[in-house]
């Protein structure tokens, strides 16, 4: 198939299926008067009614009237489709974007983990398909309004292929809104490089009994066990054909404890049914209660 064209200022809707780590940086592209539309679940009437809100110790950014929708056919046709869900719920993207594409609609993905491109890819085809990685802190502390805890970055990078003219002009746009974003020759390199902190941490944060991450490090032995799933993390990434260097683990080390604090949206995710609609089963079953023993032990 011919090359995607460059994507004109003009002509960039993007609409995501959001997830509080990825509010942020689509926030921004709309109080720039960018063309966003939000496909949104239970924060949709607090949106429709207050519109969306970021706060920080820097700035606090609200804006008060959002594209906010309930499904995708009300939305139509988009050149650039921002995939924001969590994992867990790939299963509804092949229902969710199809009313969203056009003959030249690009996908990109900004979920975390390993495997998101080739699923997009093998329902939607790989020409579409491109991949991002969301680096900052944030918490949803109320519907509609997100806390910032620490800045973040965006990188964004090609799922088959080197940065194509459609990638830059898509790093320009949000660049030109405020969020630091760069093109990535190697995509998969850079999802095990940041797998080499959410492995640990978010595994960590969880098991050791709802710790933030500065207790993790606070703590001796938990610190000294996150270091060693980074090693094992960096180890696997090199058996997989990933280079990474053995310094990285220290390098995100360091960083963390930049963040204070922070709460993991993995650790959110597993609060009591009450206080989170997205805790996992595993939860309902009381499983991390007996993982959660032997650490205590």
């Amino acid at each position: 198939p011919a090359p995607v064209p460059s994507v004109p200022e003009a002509e960039l809707p993007a609409v995501p299926v959001p997830d509080v780590d990825r509010c942020d940086h689509l926030l921004l592209l709309a109080r720039f008067g960018r063309d966003v539309h939000f496909l949104l679940r239970s924060d949709y009437e607090a949106v429709r009614r207050r519109g969306l809100r970021i706060r920080s110790r820097s700035e606090n950014i609200h804006v008060a009237k959002v594209n906010a929708w309930r499904s995708t056919e009300e939305i139509g046709p988009c050149d650039l489709v921002l995939v924001a869900v969590k994992t867990t719920s790939n299963q509804d993207l092949p229902s969710l974007i199809a009313p969203l594409l056009g003959e030249k609609t690009i996908l990109l993905t900004l979920q975390n983990g390993l495997g998101n491109e080739e699923f997009l890819a093998q329902h939607f085809g790989a020409e579409r398909v491109s991949g991002g990685l969301c680096f900052i802190c944030l918490n949803r502390i109320e519907p509609g309004v997100v806390e910032r805890v620490d800045n973040g970055r965006l990188m964004i990078g090609e799922f088959q292929s080197y940065p194509r003219p459609r990638l830059h002009d898509i790093a320009w746009e949000f660049k030109r809104c405020g969020v630091v974003c760069s093109v990535v020759a190697d995509l998969g390199l850079e999802r095990w490089r940041k797998l080499v902190w959410n492995i640990p941490f978010n595994g960590l944060t969880i098991t050791a009994g709802g710790l933030d991450t500065s207790a993790i490090l606070a703590n001796d032995a938990l610190r000294q066990l996150a270091l060693q799933l980074m090693d094992e993390t960096i180890a696997i990434a090199n058996a997989c054909g990933h280079p990474l260097p053995t310094a990285v683990a220290l390098d995100l080390l360091k960083r963390t404890e930049s963040m204070g604090a922070y709460r993991p949206s993995s650790l959110i995710d597993q609060s009591p049914i009450s206080r989170s609609p997205r805790s996992s089963p595993v939860t309902y079953v009381k499983a991390f209660d007996a993982i959660r023993q032997v650490f205590a032990e």
